[in-house]
């Protein structure tokens, strides 16, 4: 049972991202997708994608609001701006990452 503390019901806690090839279906249950690999690298990197935009537009609508006194809670912008950089800095390292595997593969002599 989670306590919740005077003033903490606007706090959303992050969700996990699941595994790699895994979407939910509307029971909350995963399931595994089949298909074609390229199509779940691009499925990946799009995820990703959406999500830096999702917390970013999130970070420049709590600056707004934060500039026009609109602004509850003025922490939940440090928050926001957290969880954009920590979008960007998985974006980043998923690039590294593929772009790494491409070097490798080109290394290989046929």
């Amino acid at each position: 049972m989670a306590m919740e503390f005077e003033g903490t019901q606007f706090i959303t806690p992050m969700t996990a991202w699941g595994r790699i090839g895994e979407t939910g279906n509307d029971a909350g249950q995963k399931v595994v997708r089949s298909g074609d690999e390229v199509e779940l690298f691009s499925d990946v990197f799009h995820n990703v994608i959406n999500q830096v935009y999702t917390t970013q537009a999130d970070v420049e609508n709590k600056q707004y609001l934060l500039s026009t006194g609109q602004l509850d809670n003025v922490h939940t912008l440090p928050i926001a701006e957290m969880k954009a950089a920590l979008s960007v800095d998985i974006l980043i390292s998923l690039r590294n990452k593929a772009l790494e595997s491409y070097n490798e593969l080109m290394k290989i002599n046929v």
